[in-house]
């Protein structure tokens, strides 16, 4: 063989060896466990649907779906991992109202809640309760405004920590009905519902399927949902507005996110795996039966949503004036 033609045939190889590679290399994704972290402690709603997802999701993607909480500092601490994590899909985070309040209320996070992650799916989302201890002794929503009016300051309500959903919804609750009832922030909202149950705060704004059992059994009671339309599974409980708060409209919604610059086509496997998950039975049952409506739109519409929440929770707190201490 002429050293022109060897030349040209090693060329040639050469070629075809990086196309193989780099077709191996794309079809590679993904060879090792995937983690979805969940900034809030075992127990709560995100951990809960996380859960419920990462079977299906393993099965779809041929590799195993770990869940790790990583609780602490209002969800900042589990985000801070993720923004910080490789772009390659194998760090996701299962992000709720919380990710986009904290660019609202915090100015030196480390990382950019919007412009450091990138969208995966909007999982679900869901109203919040108003909810009391049976030794408040009240039944309605009036009773319960009548007694934080006559006992200024002897009410506490629980919440996952400082700038949550849950304060959120509590903070609309007191500047429309004109009262004062006191925050306790916990370390996620395991602990909180447990000392709500305990009675050792009095009020809570908690998603559905926190604290269903706890309704159910009577260790609850539940008086109004957050949402401008009543709840098929709770019907007797009117909304806020019906109750007589004009204006108020609470929901949450959880979410998977990815680092910043991950591959389309990595976050185009996951969302497929992600919405297959939401649409099997064992998810969709568990979700509606809890008050959680499943929604699984595109990547694109979730980073749309986000910025659109960004901007709702900035003119929320500023009409607050709610501070995080």
């Amino acid at each position: 063989m002429s050293s022109i033609r060897y030349r040209r045939c090693a060329m040639l190889l050469a070629a075809c060896g990086l196309a193989l590679g780099q077709a191996a290399w794309g079809q590679a994704f993904p060879n090792r466990p995937i983690r979805i972290v969940v900034a809030s402690t075992a127990g709560g709603a995100a951990d809960i649907i996380s859960r419920l997802m990462a079977p299906d999701m393993a099965t779809t993607l041929g590799q195993q779906v770990i869940v790790d909480n990583r609780p602490g500092a209002g969800n900042i601490i589990g985000s801070e991992v993720v923004a910080k994590a490789p772009a390659d899909g194998y760090t996701l985070l299962m992000a709720i109202n919380n990710h986009v309040i904290n660019a609202t209320v915090y100015k030196n996070l480390s990382y950019d809640p919007i412009k450091d992650f990138t969208g995966v799916t909007l999982v679900a989302t869901t109203p919040h309760m108003l909810v009391v201890h049976p030794s408040v002794g009240v039944k309605t929503v009036d009773e319960l405004i009548k007694k934080a009016k006559a006992e200024p300051g002897k009410l506490n309500y629980g919440s996952a920590g400082n700038g949550t959903a849950a304060q959120f919804a509590a903070e609309e609750f007191n500047m429309l009905a004109n009262v004062r009832i006191t925050h306790v922030p916990y370390k996620g909202v395991t602990p909180a519902v447990t000392d709500l149950v305990a009675g050792m705060v009095q009020v809570m704004f908690p998603a559905p399927i926190t604290v269903m059992p706890h309704l159910k059994s009577g260790r609850l009671v539940g008086l109004a949902v957050t949402t401008t339309k009543r709840v098929k599974l709770l019907p007797e409980l009117p909304t806020l507005q019906e109750a007589g708060l004009q204006g108020y409209e609470f929901s949450s919604w959880y979410g998977l996110l990815a680092p910043r610059d991950t591959p389309p086509s990595v976050v185009a496997m996951l969302h497929k795996a992600a919405t297959h998950a939401m649409a099997t039975k064992a998810v969709t049952g568990r979700l509606v039966d809890d008050a959680t409506e499943p929604v699984g739109n595109t990547p694109e519409q979730f980073n749309r949503f986000l910025g659109e929440e960004f901007d709702r929770y900035s003119k929320l707190v500023k009409a607050m004036n709610l501070k995080v201490e």
